[in-house]
């Protein structure tokens, strides 16, 4: 007699996810799961391994290629290893809990095998499952893929272990059964029409860069007179945007007081650090932390109460290279600036005593900002187009640019 044979049984990766679409939906898988399901972008772009893959890896890289860009030899590729350093430092608690990483964004080439109905009503709860072999693309958060595969072939060079790993869920949407010029459409529109953030302002969010701290303490410090009512200076200073517009109640941005910052710890050599993480162990040498803080705090804290007024008026002082300049000229009176230019806090009030602060052109183009055709002046000028040019005409009073400045 013949032999019966068994209910077909669906096998595969289940995954519990609430769908937000009728092809769309969302969850968290482990690592253990996304490393089986989604392999490696980078072994798939090494000719040697996918020669020797699977023919379902070689389906799936030829699959990849039609919706990705590559990592090999690109600034995305080169990201990897310091994604997966940053995930490693966050699974084992050392950035507390101040660290993220985006959802993953795959795609699932085919339709799914098998979706359950929701496991408890009214929830929209569901089980997929993905058939073996079928291909699932990441196409956005790719890099953090790679990451997790680092981590997960080696967890022991990140100082992780797989028990750690296994811990871990990674959260994910998932597009189900689209076209390839879909999934291309949707690799387009997360890339492209986002709007990138300024790598100055995204420097000021960051608040595991010391010269962000350190802005942010700055302004703690200041109290400002507001019709004889003391108010914090931080209510003057905008965290969010790239440069403070006139309905704005704020006056200066945070990553024009971070210039300030740098330009006071490094001098004219931080004019090229404005755009990059500043670590304690690349402090001015034979300095500290805590020496660089407890000197930079009080000493810009007191130009900026000094100042309060210029900085309330708006004038040229709120602009990102006149705060660079003048921290190039207030690191003159740190402790580890050169002896050889070294000046007390008394003689940088001297030189700032008469400085017309309007923002006019007669005193401030070609210095910090441009004049157009109609006299209004522009200063949008970069910390590092203009920064070292006020520093000069604040510190050189007889120079043309310190003349100027001085309305002379």
């Amino acid at each position: 007699m013949p032999i019966t044979m068994p209910t077909a049984v669906i096998e595969g990766t289940q995954l519990t996810v609430m769908p937000f679409r009728t092809d769309a939906v969302i969850g968290t898988m482990s690592v253990a799961t996304l490393v089986q399901l989604v392999p490696s972008p980078r072994r798939e772009e090494d000719t040697k391994t996918l020669k020797a893959a699977s023919g379902a890896m070689r389906r799936h890289a030829e699959l990849r290629a039609l919706v990705q860009r590559a990592l090999k030899s690109t600034q995305k590729g080169r990201n990897v290893g310091s994604y997966a350093e940053y995930i490693a430092d966050g699974v084992n608690g050392e950035l507390g809990a101040g660290w993220s990483t985006p959802p993953v964004t795959f795609w699932h080439a085919g339709p799914l095998a098998a979706l359950s109905d929701e496991l408890l009503p009214g929830t929209g709860l569901r089980t997929l499952t993905i058939a073996p072999g079928t291909s699932v693309v990441a196409i956005d958060g790719e890099t953090q893929t790679a990451a997790w595969h680092e981590l997960y072939d080696d967890p022991e060079r990140f100082g992780l272990t797989y028990t750690e790993l296994a811990q871990v869920r990674v959260p994910f949407e998932l597009y189900v059964d689209l076209s390839v010029a879909d999934a291309r459409q949707i690799f387009y529109d997360r890339n492209v029409q986002g709007v990138a953030v300024a790598k100055n302002l995204a420097m000021s969010m960051d608040q595991r860069d010391f010269a962000t701290r350190l802005a942010h303490r700055v302004a703690e410090a200041v109290k400002v007179d507001i019709d004889g009512r003391l108010v914090p200076f931080t209510k003057f200073v905008n965290a969010t945007k790239r440069q403070v517009g006139k309905a704005d109640p704020e006056v200066v941005t945070l990553s024009a007081l971070r210039a300030l910052v740098i330009t006071s710890i490094y001098g004219k050599g931080g004019l090229s650090r404005s755009a990059e993480t500043v670590h304690e162990d690349e402090l001015p040498e034979g300095t500290t932390p805590e020496q660089v803080e407890r000197s930079v705090v009080p000493l810009l804290s007191g130009l900026i109460a000094r100042n309060a007024g210029h900085f309330l008026s708006r004038t040229a002082l709120t602009s990102p290279a006149v705060l660079a300049g003048l921290g190039i000229a207030a690191h003159h009176t740190t402790p580890w600036a050169d002896p050889s230019h070294a000046m007390s806090t008394d003689a940088l009030d001297q030189l700032l005593a008469d400085i017309r602060w309007e923002r006019e052109a007669r005193y401030w183009d070609g210095v910090a900002a441009k004049a157009g055709t109609s006299g209004r002046l522009n200063f949008s000028g970069g910390v590092k187009d203009s920064g070292g040019r006020v520093a000069d005409a604040l510190l050189y009073p007889a120079t043309e640019p310190g003349r100027r400045i001085r309305g002379r």
